[in-house]
């Protein structure tokens, strides 16, 4: 299943905000990251958020695209409980 994630970098701590819709990729979950853009720090800091916070190891947490982006989509396995 893919998953769309609005990240926010440089939080004071990593934490999942809850869902929004975006008017060009639909409904996206909000998340900050205590990563800076640097180096692809944020992106590494939102996948293992990400994992730890689905109950998933971290090689099933996979960015499909996005790297550059606020808006990221990553692909987990179907059937997996997303936050409220």
């Amino acid at each position: 299943m893919r998953l769309r994630i609005r990240a926010t970098p440089n939080a004071k701590r990593s934490e999942i905000l809850g869902w929004d819709e975006d008017p060009f990729a639909g409904a996206v979950l909000k998340v900050r990251v205590a990563a800076p853009p640097v180096e692809g720090k944020a992106n590494d800091e939102l996948r293992s958020f990400l994992a730890k916070q689905l109950g998933l190891s971290r090689s099933q947490v996979v960015m499909e695209k996005g790297d550059a982006s606020r808006i990221k989509t990553f692909v987990i396995p179907d059937g997996t409980r997303l936050p409220g």
